[in-house]
């Protein structure tokens, strides 16, 4: 595992092993009764997902998956850190799917920008991206990034870290022009993907196809409404079983 820089929110698509035991697992069976011999027998969620948790430790960790609301709180140890976890609903009218968290920061202005030592990492392992259900062999000496981490420093220092430029990759849906009969569909690149790899010098390994391009103008009225949400507070304390009650 080669993340070293502390990290403040980690997502991921399962849950970790383990994590209901951290939570009101109770009320979690009431609503999902189908978990119950995954619960007790603790095989519902991810190991690997367990194994970064406990080895990351960050304030804060979001999954989906499972179309249930679930909040945790993990104590790393007596004295350790603590980890805030929730899993939030499917986006359905009357569902728990939405909540806004306050996450302290430091002063703005606020930037997107590339993180070094992730790009370090993605520059190393990219050869080792599974194309097939083999597992991938890396041997020892190949998990030292720092070479990677300088030729990155020396990259961002000439480019500067911030992102690239949005483009959007595919025309939105116009349900004012229905589409007969349409055309089968052929792999998209996302024009991010590649500017993201030429810059890292790397070679573009998730399809074999010749990038293709689609008229993507697309007017400012056709952009999505902005949404204005109260906010809700994730709690320092894991809530009753009556407190999210619909």
């Amino acid at each position: 595992m080669h993340v070293k820089e502390p990290l403040d929110i980690f997502m991921s698509h399962d849950w970790p092993l383990g994590i209901t035991e951290y939570g009101n697992w109770e009320r979690l069976l009431r609503e999902k009764p189908f978990f119950t011999e995954e619960v007790h027998q603790r095989k519902l969620g991810s190991e690997s997902a367990a194994k970064l948790l406990n080895k990351l430790k960050p304030p804060y960790w979001f999954s989906a998956h499972l179309h249930c609301r679930f909040p945790a709180i993990i104590q790393h140890g007596e004295d350790g850190p603590t980890t805030k976890f929730l899993a939030l609903d499917k986006c359905l009218p009357g569902r728990n799917f939405l909540q806004v968290i306050d996450i302290p920061s430091n002063p703005g202005p606020y930037e997107i920008q590339y993180d070094e030592e992730w790009l370090a990492i993605t520059r190393r392992f990219n050869s080792a991206f599974p194309l097939t259900r083999m597992p991938c062999t890396i041997r020892n000496e190949e998990l030292d990034i720092q070479d990677d981490r300088q030729w990155v420093r020396s990259k961002l220092n000439a480019r500067g870290a911030k992102t690239f430029d949005f483009v959007q990759t595919a025309p939105p849906y116009d349900p004012s022009r229905p589409v007969y009969n349409p055309p089968i569909a052929v792999p998209c690149r996302n024009p991010q993907t590649e500017s993201f790899l030429q810059f890292l010098e790397l070679p573009y390994l998730l399809d074999s196809s010749n990038p293709g391009g689609v008229d993507i103008n697309v007017s400012s009225s056709q952009a999505a409404p902005a949404l204005d949400n109260d906010d809700i507070e994730l709690p320092d304390e894991v809530e009753d079983d009556e407190d999210d009650e619909e």
